[in-house]
C-alpha cells in the first residue's frame, strides 16, 4: 500500500509571513502539532507546537512580532506519494514525528499523520509501535 492511499490530500499550509498567533489558532482548530510552511506548493519548512513553545513562549518573545520564516525548521522530513506506507512508518518513528509532509516533484500533494496509518487494519501493529516509540520519545 502506498502514502498517495491514506494520506490527506486537505493540507493546511502557512506561508513564511504567517503569524504565529495565527499558526497556533489553525494548529487548535484542525487539533495537529505541526504545519508546513510554503511558498506557493513548494514547502520550505514546517512549524511544530514545539518550536513555538521553545522559540517564542520560552523566551519571551513578543508573540505579535514573529512570523513562521523566524522559527520554522528548513530541516524537511517528507515522503513521496507512491513511497509504502511501512517506509513511511519508519521514518515517522525514526524521526519521532506524528505527520508528514508528502512531496511529489517539489511539490506539496499531502500529509500523512500517524493515524491515518493506523485506519489501516494491516498496518496497526507498526503504527503502534511507531506511536509507542514517539511517545516514549517525548519522555527522555
Amino acid at each position: 500500500m502506498k502514502v498517495r492511499d491514506v494520506m490527506s490530500s486537505q493540507v493546511d499550509s502557512v506561508t513564511p509571513s504567517t503569524s504565529v498567533v495565527e499558526i497556533a489558532q489553525l494548529m487548535k482548530n484542525n487539533d495537529v502539532g505541526s504545519t508546513p510552511v510554503c511558498e506557493g506548493k513548494k514547502v520550505i519548512g514546517i512549524v511544530t507546537d514545539r518550536d513555538i513553545v521553545l522559540r517564542v513562549v520560552a523566551d519571551g518573545v513578543d508573540v505579535k512580532s514573529i512570523s513562521a520564516k523566524d522559527i520554522m525548521s528548513s530541516e524537511i522530513i517528507s515522503v513521496t506519494s507512491d513511497q509504502d506506507v511501512h517506509e513511511a512508518a519508519h521514518i515517522m518513528a525514526k524521526y519521532q514525528i506524528r505527520r508528514l509532509p508528502v512531496v511529489d516533484q517539489g511539490n506539496i500533494v499531502g500529509i500523512l499523520a500517524l493515524g491515518d496509518l493506523a485506519v489501516e487494519k494491516i498496518h496497526i501493529n507498526e503504527a503502534g509501535d511507531a506511536l509507542s516509540d514517539i511517545s516514549q520519545g517525548a519522555h527522555h
